[in-house]
């Protein structure tokens, strides 16, 4: 792995010399958008004149409405979205879903209450919000927000649940996943005291190889940029995957090189590189 900084090349475990990606992935928490939400405008540049020559997909954990808004945000007319961590992919801006995973999360939601009695739980809504057990921090979720109890939370199967526990750690999330035994599903602990299930197999490429399929390409023609551990298969599964600077040390493993920080405006440095 290498730091953007401090080459102007793909490092040799990418792809060959030479290479220029077709379509570009991006994350956009911690990768276009700071946790103050905010896009600086030297990304922002940098997102529109790529956005002039290639396909960008925006693959996010965030839901389809609050996708939305950031691609409105960033100018993009028209293309794919992977949203809730590839269990939906939708066509941009008509929203037109294209491919969706559901699971059944009541085993789950038994286990949590019996490992993390006090963590709250989210299911999305398919429309535009969450049904909750309680109220999460302010900016952790977005839309039409349902408080409900634990046997309504999920009557039917669901794309992706959510626990979080504003008074733990990552560290403290990292082993209750552990604890919670999760088999049959998929999980991806975020940067705070917040954990991700979705269906068993679903991540970030799922949707990202039905959103190639849409535009007639591969995988090694995608360039891919993220930072969190809910990004990393959809790294390695890009012909070239870059971690961001502040990502953690097995996301930066998994990828094919580093850039700098989102303070840094790292992502606009790859992007720069090839547009």
């Amino acid at each position: 792995m290498t730091d953007a900084a401090d080459s102007p090349i793909p490092p040799d475990s990418g792809p060959a010399a030479g290479w220029r990606p077709k379509a570009v992935a991006l994350d956009i928490d911690g990768t276009l958008m700071d946790f103050n939400e905010r896009i600086t405008d030297t990304l922002r540049d940098a997102v529109t004149r790529t956005a002039r020559q290639v396909p960008i997909i925006l693959a996010t954990g965030r839901s389809w409405h609050m996708t939305e808004t950031v691609a409105l945000e960033l100018g993009l007319t028209e293309g794919f979205v992977v949203c809730s961590n590839g269990a939906r992919t939708l066509r941009y801006p008509s929203g037109e879903l294209l491919d969706e995973r559901t699971f059944d999360p009541t085993r789950v939601i038994a286990s949590v209450r019996q490992h993390a009695p006090t963590a709250l739980m989210a299911v999305e809504e398919r429309t535009a919000g969450y049904r909750v057990t309680g109220h999460f921090p302010h900016g952790d979720l977005g839309g039409e927000i349902r408080v409900v109890n634990d046997e309504q939370l999920a009557p039917e199967p669901v794309t992706r649940l959510i626990i979080r526990d504003p008074e733990q750690s990552e560290a403290d999330f990292v082993q209750l996943a552990e604890r919670l035994g999760l088999h049959g599903v998929s999980y991806a602990v975020g940067w705070t005291a917040w954990l991700d299930i979705a269906p068993e197999g679903v991540d970030k490429s799922v949707g990202l190889k039905v959103a190639l399929a849409e535009l007639g390409l591969e995988a090694g023609d995608l360039l891919a940029m993220g930072d969190g551990r809910n990004d990393i298969e959809m790294l390695q599964f890009a012909g070239l995957g870059v971690a961001m600077g502040s990502a953690p040390d097995e996301v930066k493993q998994a990828a094919d090189e580093t850039t700098k920080s989102i303070q840094d405006d790292g992502a606009a440095a790859i992007l720069n590189r090839y547009f």
